[in-house]
This record gives structure tokens, C-alpha cells and sequence, in this order.
């Protein structure tokens, strides 16, 4: 699909976003309004086979995300997004890198409820701050494992108020490997499936 090939080269090397200058950011931008409209599941949400799944995050404007790398001696690694439809359950992870075996990573725990059949309202439960090390930490398939058993992690481990910490998300693209979202603070996420 020329409107998917587009968009996977427009991010190519931004590290991202991090790296993408605004002009960049705008043809960026521009390539993912034109996917969108292109969009094989135009409800995303009632596609429960294709939203399912481990998911890295590509590219985004997140400012949230892409400052965790301006943080003093860390350098921002792989980001994920795991979701569980079967029990409305979303994981994000963001590994931190930084100063040999001070290694970080910042995860939030949230339950999702389709709201139309291409927004989910997201409440974040839980949010786990630490050292990959102290956490044993070698995936994020085992750190969700942690979670859902509802272990105590050797970190910054927090409930969070799920009345105050909420949010939506619109899913805008679905296909089997790649997800584009819009998020309430006007963030755009790309996705591709793991």
C-alpha cells in the first residue's frame, strides 16, 4: 500500500520523532492524514483479532514519551504497547538506558472501554517507576506478568487514581501490522505490531 510506504520512509531515522525537525514533523503529519483516510477498518475497535497484540511504538508527538530522553545520563529506549482485549487491558513500557546497570524503565497499567467503534476511554490503575535490574527485568512480556499477577515490584510501584487519570484514544488506522492512534492531548502514536 503506497499510503502505508509512505509513512513507514517519513519516519524512517527520526528516532521516534525525537529527530524530526517541524517541517519534518509536518510532511510527517501530512502522510498520516493521508493513511488514515485509507484506513481498511474503519472500526477499529470491534476488530478485537487485529487490535490484540504487542505492539512498539514507531513514531509519535508525545511530548510526554519523547521527554523521557532529556532526562540527565538516559538515552530513551524501546517503547511498547501491549494490549489484552480479553480483559480491557493496555501495558505500556518505556525502557530508559543510560549509566552501565542503572538501566531504567517507567510503565503504566490502564483498563480501556470502547466508547464508539474507534475510541476507547483509557483509566491508567498503575504506574511502576525502577531499575531494570532491581525489577529483573528482561522483557516486557515478563514485567506484565508481574502485573497481572499483582506482585509488589522493587520499584516506584503506584496506584493510580483511575477517576483523575484518564483519557481516550481515537484508533484512526488498523491493518495487521501497523496502528496509528490519536490521543486527547492531540498526540498521534504509530505503532507496528511485534
Amino acid at each position: 500500500m503506497i499510503g502505508k510506504t509512505a509513512v513507514l520512509d517519513a519516519i524512517a531515522g527520526t528516532n521516534r520523532g525525537l529527530l524530526a525537525s517541524e517541517p519534518h514533523k509536518q510532511a510527517i503529519l501530512a502522510a498520516i492524514a493521508t493513511l488514515e483516510d485509507l484506513n481498511p477498518t474503519p472500526r477499529p475497535v470491534e476488530a478485537p483479532n487485529l487490535l490484540n497484540g504487542n505492539w512498539r511504538l514507531i513514531y509519535t508527538t508525545s511530548k510526554a514519551l519523547l521527554n523521557l530522553d532529556r532526562l540527565p545520563f538516559c538515552k530513551l529506549g524501546q517503547i511498547y504497547q501491549y494490549i489484552r482485549v480479553e480483559n480491557s487491558s493496555v501495558y505500556n513500557i518505556a525502557e530508559i538506558y543510560g549509566l552501565p546497570y542503572l538501566e531504567g524503565l517507567v510503565s503504566v497499567a490502564a483498563k480501556f472501554e470502547p466508547v464508539s467503534g474507534r475510541r476507547v476511554q483509557v483509566k491508567f490503575n498503575r504506574s511502576i517507576i525502577g531499575w531494570q535490574r532491581l525489577l529483573g527485568y528482561n522483557s516486557p512480556e515478563n514485567l506484565i506478568q508481574q502485573i497481572e499477577a499483582g506482585e509488589k515490584l522493587t520499584a516506584i510501584d503506584t496506584a493510580i487514581n483511575s477517576d483523575r487519570q484518564q483519557g481516550w484514544l481515537d484508533i484512526t488506522y488498523l491493518d495487521t501490522d501497523l496502528r496509528i492512534g490519536r490521543g486527547n492531548e492531540g498526540s498521534v502514536f504509530v505503532l507496528n505490531k511485534v
